[in-house]
C-alpha cells in the first residue's frame, strides 16, 4: 500500500519539528505525572491517573502522525516564474475595494484564519492554474464571488 504524500513549505516542516520536539520533551513530565498520579491508590477510581493517561495517549498519538507526515512529506518549491497560480504561491485577489490575500497550501498546512487555503478547497481549486489579472469564480457553501488576479508571489 502507497504512503500519502503530504506537500509542505519548509516553513510548514520547521513548524511540525518544532511540534514533535515539544512533544516528545513532554514525555518525562507526562510519566512523571502518570507516576505520581499511580501513588494516589486505586486506579479505576483515579481521576488524575486517568487524566494523564490520556494526555499521554494524546501526545503518543501527535507524535506518531507528525513523524508520519515528515517521513512521506515533499517540500514546495516555489516555482521560477509567478504568473500562473499554483502551490506555494500567495496570490492577492480584487473584488471591488475588497482585496483578500491567500497562500495556497497543502491540506496539513491549511490555517485559513491565517490565510493559508488548502489545495484542496474550493478556493484553492478554483485559483491553480489561473493566469494574473484573469477573473476567478469562487463558490463557497454561503456565497459566489468573482475576484481578479492582481499578484502572484
Amino acid at each position: 500500500m502507497k504512503q500519502k504524500q503530504y506537500k509542505l513549505t519548509s516553513e510548514g516542516i520547521a513548524e511540525l519539528k518544532t511540534e514533535l520536539d515539544m512533544l516528545i520533551g513532554s514525555r518525562s513530565e507526562l510519566a512523571e505525572r502518570i507516576k505520581s498520579a499511580r501513588e494516589f491508590g486505586d486506579l479505576s477510581e483515579n481521576a488524575e491517573y486517568s487524566s494523564a493517561r490520556q494526555d499521554q495517549e494524546r501526545a503518543e498519538i501527535r507524535i506518531a502522525e507528525i513523524e508520519n507526515i515528515l517521513n512521506n512529506s515533499e517540500v514546495i518549491k516555489q516555482p521560477k516564474k509567478n504568473d500562473t497560480v499554483s502551490l506555494g504561491n500567495t496570490v492577492v485577489l480584487k473584488d471591488g475595494k475588497t482585496e483578500k490575500t491567500f497562500t495556497i497550501v497543502g491540506s496539513v498546512e491549511a490555517d485559513p484564519m491565517e490565510g493559508k487555503i488548502s489545495n484542496e478547497s474550493p478556493i484553492g481549486q478554483a485559483l491553480l492554474g489561473k493566469k494574473l489579472g484573469e477573473k476567478v469564480e469562487i463558490k463557497t457553501p454561503s456565497s459566489t464571488n468573482t475576484y481578479t488576479i492582481k499578484e502572484i508571489n
